[in-house]
């Protein structure tokens, strides 16, 4: 759309800026774009729940268009889980019905004194007062957003975690419907939403975005579309969603469980992709123009849990289940429900639960509010949720996330506490699958899962986006030589936050398929190694204001569990990370110094220059 927002909420101006032709070319849009601003614009060392920082959400050149899954949007902040980088990304149509409605992007910066919702529609844009809005749920607050203005008006929102700052709270969209919802989950950017009194942004519109050559895109589009829909991961993914991993990642003795105290989770049966199928599944939801709807609905018929909602995903029954030791799926629905409602990231929220319970189990955690938080107790799990989310009694210690929760309480918790960064873990234990562990320590925003997806090949052996070769070899071995493709996966990846597209279709679809629709729709050319050379640019920015935030190899690190506690059981028995050949390869391969900072040389290459004087 070339328009992006600036809104300076505490002012109230709202002005429009065009970035310019170039910028777009090395960024594309996104998260890529995005980080460029958070870099340029926030100074080192602010308070990430302080007027300084800024909240920038921002849409991808394909958004919104017909190629296969591009709905998604990103919102880059500085973190106030992890004090760096942080970013978190969303599907649905909440992205689409934004860029429509004629704009690009939004930079929010400072406070507004009162809450407010920010409304835009046939480009043009306004604040609006949301105090009668502040404290509902998601789905309530969504509801009375649109009885006001519309049912074709889509929300992007924050639920009471988000107002009350707990550190990991998401910003939710498309909940429509109690229990439903789409999450910008990761790094707390609902903290940051709410600290800036913003509840909600809501978006209309039917402009037109423009493409260089319409129709040859459309006819590229159209094919990469059928690829898809013929290919193995839709019949795997629209059968049992994303959890289908249930199985494959704990038969090879990797799937997180009593806060990783093993990686066998005894009863699989009970909550893998079968079993929602065959219990509590009623609809398959996808996203904006996706050809595979992974996306589960879900119904619990009967008991204490009775409800109807979106979900739950795999790293949901794996933070909120394995995790917590719960083998009731009814249960695990019910939290992930829950988490729509509230608005909270499943990952960390499941993981701190699970945290406590075991600090609980030695004596650690004492004072638990009356409420039994032992493995197993789906109840307690139900009820944490409830206190977190308000920030009551214990709930206030677990708001703050493990990291901050293990400096507290000390007493050799730090040794489990599962967290990157700050950034809780997803659901893959490395000690099964090696180099995940290193793709867990190098992602820009902490312990993350998709940066370079890697838990794909090295617990599946399946083809992805790589330069060469994407076997990993052993995965139960570490071999530096092969930390190449965690590099190549990242860069890759990356580029799908730039562009607004959703990263399981890099496991159908090539760089130089990707490369070819930017082409089309851009009007110049781009190859498949700009594709990766633009994914190594926005690579190496985020990485960046990492060290400028005070970040360095001694933040890219494995929880002490995982270097030095051995698995008990299952395949991986007895096995350990050994991450430092691992990560002294990969920082070769990057072009980074021993301590994980990119050369100026490196920043040169990628046409980073104006880069080096803010971490030199």
């Amino acid at each position: 759309m070339g328009k992006i927002l600036r809104v300076d909420l505490t002012s109230g101006k709202i002005s429009e800026e065009f970035p310019d032709e170039e910028t777009l070319k090395l960024y594309l849009g996104g998260a890529g774009l995005a980080t460029k601003y958070l870099l340029e614009e926030v100074p080192k060392g602010v308070d990430p729940l302080g007027p300084e920082n800024k909240l920038i959400f921002m849409t991808g050149p394909l958004t919104g268009t017909p190629s296969p899954s591009t709905g998604r949007y990103s919102i880059v902040s500085k973190s106030p889980l992890t004090g760096g980088w942080g970013e978190a990304n969303s599907a649905g149509y909440w992205g689409v019905d934004f860029k429509r409605s004629g704009f690009d992007g939004i930079i929010f910066e400072g406070v507004s004194s009162k809450p407010v919702y920010f409304l835009t529609e046939e480009g043009k844009a306004e604040l609006k007062d949301a105090s009668d809005i502040w404290g509902k749920k998601t789905h309530e607050a969504t509801k009375i957003i649109k009885e006001r203005h519309g049912e074709r008006y889509n929300v992007a929102l924050i639920g009471p975690a988000g107002e009350n700052l707990v550190k990991y709270a998401a910003v939710m969209n498309d909940c429509d419907k109690p229990f439903y919802g789409r999450a910008a989950g990761r790094c707390g950017m609902g903290a940051v939403m709410g600290s800036k009194k913003l509840k909600a942004v809501v978006s209309h519109g039917k402009s037109k975005i423009e493409v260089a050559k319409p129709d040859e895109y459309k006819e590229e589009a159209k094919q990469r579309f059928d690829w898809v829909n013929q290919s193995l991961l839709k019949m795997t993914l629209e059968v049992f969603g994303t959890a289908t991993m249930v199985d494959l990642v704990n038969i090879k003795g990797g799937l997180p469980t009593n806060n990783w105290q093993t990686g066998v989770f005894p009863k699989p049966d009970v909550i893998n992709g079968t079993a929602i199928n065959d219990n509590i599944l009623i609809d398959r939801k996808p996203c904006f123009s996706c050809p595979i709807a992974c996306g589960r609905i879900a119904e619990i018929k009967e008991g204490p849990y009775k409800s109807v909602g979106e979900g739950p995903e795999y790293e949901s029954i794996g933070a909120l289940g394995t995790m917590c030791g719960l083998d009731d799926l009814n249960a695990i629905t019910y939290a992930h429900f829950l988490c729509n409602e509230y608005g909270l990231d499943t990952i960390s929220a499941g993981n701190t639960i699970g945290f406590a319970m075991e600090c609980t189990e030695k004596g650690i955690l004492t004072d638990t509010d009356g409420i039994n938080l032992k493995f197993g107790n789906a109840q307690a799990v139900i009820e944490m949720l409830e206190k977190i989310t308000k920030r009551e009694g214990i709930g206030d210690l677990l708001a703050e996330g493990v990291k901050i929760m293990s400096n507290r309480l000390g007493k050799g918790s730090e040794k489990f506490a599962m967290h990157v960064k700050g950034l809780e873990l997803p659901c893959y234990d490395p000690r099964a699958a090696k180099i995940t562990g290193l793709a867990y320590v190098t992602a820009n925003r902490g312990g993350d899962h998709i940066t370079a997806y890697i838990e794909g090949p090295a617990f599946l052996a399946m083809p992805f986006m790589i330069v060469d070769d994407a076997d990993v070899g052993d995965p139960l071995q570490e071999i530096p030589e092969k930390t190449r493709i965690v590099k190549d996966f990242e860069d890759s990846f990356g580029v799908f936050d730039a562009i607004g597209g959703c990263k399981f279709m890099g496991m159908v679809l090539t760089a130089e398929d990707w490369a070819g629709l930017i082409s089309k729709l851009m009007g110049y050319d781009f190859t498949a190694t700009d594709f990766r050379k633009t994914g190594e640019r926005i690579y190496n920015l985020e990485r960046a204001f990492l060290v400028r935030e005070g970040f360095s190899r001694k933040d890219d690190t494995l929880p002490p569990r995982l270097l030095e506690e051995p698995l008990p059981e299952g395949p991986a028995e007895g096995h350990t990370v050994n991450l430092a050949p691992m990560l002294d390869a990969y920082y070769e391969f990057r072009g980074w110094d021993k301590d994980g900072k990119p050369t100026k040389e490196k920043l040169q290459e990628l046409g980073l220059d104006w880069v080096i004087n803010k971490i030199y």
